[in-house]
């Protein structure tokens, strides 16, 4: 590893390019408030290495998170529905609490599932041909003394549990076999001959064409082009589009089946570091160690003043005539939507009321014995509120803004969280005035959100690719970040 290099520190905003558990070693002990951040989900999110290192689950990563956050600190981490369980684990298992999970339900997902009747109609058998050529590279492999690892890093391969070399010589579950470019590669690396070429290149043309059960299905059109994965589902490389299986065929008894559901949340880990003493000791002391409800309250409406008293069960709302200010907005809940799910969930739920119940001058048991847990002096309560409207307004709704995907040279990144959802989420958990620590910064939306709600904020970006830190740049350099400290493009 090379060491962090520090890109930007100006205003708010500090950033390195480079490992984070290095960057993380540089900070003081107990010196961020929070931590909000989004590692990769360890997926291989189309072929990406970084999506696939393990880090997310890497103790060190967590140690050193825990050993920065002051005591009562709050670490928000986003996980994948697949893999979130690990995250947690890890998470845990560095000394924090788990506390809650947050659920961010989206729309925009989109359904990553094989269709099982096709498949079947486009497999072929080639696993013979296909096993000579991985036996042939693996005793090349062995006589040059080679393990797994080095084909990967050979390659810039990611080498987890063998990478895509285990693939190509010994994985029992995966079996492939290099592209064309790939083996010419390896014949000049270790310097073979040319017996297996014509099997390679063989096996490679075969790549996207349809089993010879496919052509039994009827054609249905030709497709010009290959608009999304749907379409291109539907077709073999030469545009024909087959969708009806032959009744009585295997494909037909499989028809409608597939392999997974369309991707509608992500879940995020709510966890703590031990506090010291007290939540109200630690408060005092650190700063930390309690959730900013009221400037994270869901809506607009103004809520009716309420009262509280003390009873035999607790502090409960309605009790003795001591009345609040009003607030406005209701308590924030583990759940966060995105427009379109607020608006699906309005359109199920239509128009909802809430009635207005005016306050009692006096509550009296009720015949035949008392109300459980009620005070028995005269109680004046505050009148509830009432207002209507869709089910999404027991909900934070994160509106994604227009402006949220940077692009340099014509690249950008490919998972984006919304600026609205991240800055909701600093806000919660970040005391005014606060440091927030982003290990994973990607293209810089939580960077951006700590710039606006007023936090500073520390990033650490590896960018193997190069491409993550002009993107973050670009993005601070909008002309609302200028203000407050400067062009940083």
């Amino acid at each position: 590893m090379t060491a962090p290099e520090l890109v930007l520190d100006e205003g708010p905003v500090t950033l390195y390019r480079g490992d984070c558990r290095e960057v993380m070693a540089l900070l003081p002990e107990n010196s961020v408030d929070a931590i909000v951040t989004d590692p990769p989900y360890e997926l291989g999110f189309m072929g990406k290495r970084w999506d696939s290192s393990g880090i997310a689950y890497d103790p060190e990563v967590w140690a050193q998170a825990y050993r920065v956050l002051k005591p009562g600190g709050h670490a928000l981490v986003f996980g994948g529905t697949r893999t979130w369980h690990r995250v947690a684990v890890a998470v845990e298992g560095a000394g924090f609490e788990i506390r809650d999970s947050i659920a961010w339900l989206y729309g925009s997902g989109f359904p990553k599932s094989l269709d099982v009747s096709k498949a079947i109609d486009k497999t072929r058998n080639d696993l013979t041909e296909i096993e000579n050529v991985r036996a042939f590279l693996n005793r090349i492999r062995i006589d040059r003394g080679l393990n797994l690892k080095a084909i990967n890093r050979h390659f810039g391969f990611a080498d987890n549990g063998g990478g895509l070399a285990s693939t190509w010589t010994t994985n029992r579950s995966t079996r492939a076999i290099p592209t064309w470019e790939q083996w010419l590669n390896l014949k000049e690396w270790l310097g073979f001959g040319d017996e297996m070429d014509a099997e390679v290149r063989r096996l490679n043309d075969r790549k996207g064409q349809a089993g010879d059960a496919w052509h039994e299905r009827e054609v249905t059109g030709v497709v010009e082009a290959w608009e999304n994965r749907t379409n291109f589902a539907m077709t073999t490389r030469d545009g024909v589009a087959r969708d009806i299986a032959l009744a009585g065929t295997a494909a037909a008894q499989w028809e409608g089946w597939g392999t997974a559901l369309k991707p509608a949340f992500e879940p995020v880990v709510v966890a703590r570091k031990p506090l010291v003493g007290t939540v109200a000791a630690n408060v005092l002391a650190h700063g930390t160690g309690a959730l900013n409800i009221d400037a994270s309250r869901i809506g607009d409406e103004v809520l009716a003043p309420v009262t509280r008293g003390v009873s035999k069960i607790g502090t409960f709302e309605g009790a003795d005539g001591n009345v609040t200010a009003e607030r406005t907005g209701r308590f924030p809940s583990n759940v966060l939507l995105d427009e379109s799910q607020a608006a699906e969930l309005d359109r199920q739920t239509g128009t909802l009321t809430s009635g207005l119940m005016k306050a009692r001058t006096e509550r009296k048991p009720r015949p035949g014995g008392t109300i459980y847990g009620a005070d028995k002096r005269n109680i004046v309560a505050g009148d509830t509120y009432a207002d209507s409207g869709g089910g999404s307004r027991f909900f934070y709704v994160a509106k994604a803004g227009k402006d949220e995907r940077p692009v340099v040279e014509g690249k950008q990144h490919a998972t984006v969280k919304p600026l609205a959802l991240m800055r909701y989420l600093v806000r919660l958990i970040t005391p005014p005035g606060g440091t927030v620590l982003e290990p994973f910064a990607g293209s810089g939306t939580t960077l951006e959100a700590c710039v606006i709600e007023g936090f500073n904020v520390i990033g650490a970006e590896l960018d193997e690719d190069g491409k993550h830190i002009p993107l973050i740049l670009k993005r601070l350099a909008k002309p609302h970040q200028q203000t407050l400290f400067g062009d940083v493009a």
